[in-house]
């Protein structure tokens, strides 16, 4: 049985996927580099942020991956992803405090950068990130 915030924290962490579904996409290209740099941010520091689990006993952070890569198989468009993440952030705010909130944008920066540096597209959805956190 999955209780509420459970169930909140794996919404959670599969909104966060498609957020940096959206800022990989930004320039309608997805590098290896780009995936890799998700994957090491999710075990270095999104792993430790809290203990939920989703229904399998894996920990929730894994979600943010796994929504990642679906998306990425199905191509889904990154300005609807990045909506879908902006309503989940507007109706949950008491889910990001100031140090998820610095996670965030931590990892999307080191998406962007992954591979080539920031292009114009990334650097606008980057912006609009940051707006959306203040």
């Amino acid at each position: 049985m999955m209780f509420a915030s459970q169930l909140i924290g794996n919404e959670f962490y599969q909104n966060l996927g498609k957020l940096f579904y959206a800022i990989a996409m930004a320039d309608r290209n997805i590098h290896v580099k780009e995936i890799d740099k998700l994957k090491s941010f999710i075990r270095k520091y999104w792993l430790e942020v809290d203990d939920i689990e989703d229904e399998y006993g894996e920990d929730a952070a894994f979600q943010i991956e796994s929504v990642f890569d679906w998306l990425l198989e199905y191509e889904k468009d990154a300005e609807q992803c990045f909506k879908e993440f902006e309503d989940f952030y507007k109706d949950h705010p008491s889910k990001f405090n100031s140090y998820i909130k610095v996670l965030i944008l931590d990892t999307a920066n080191a998406i962007a950068n992954a591979s080539y540096g920031k292009n114009k597209s990334e650097l606008v959805r980057l912006a609009n990130l940051q707006m959306l956190l203040q």
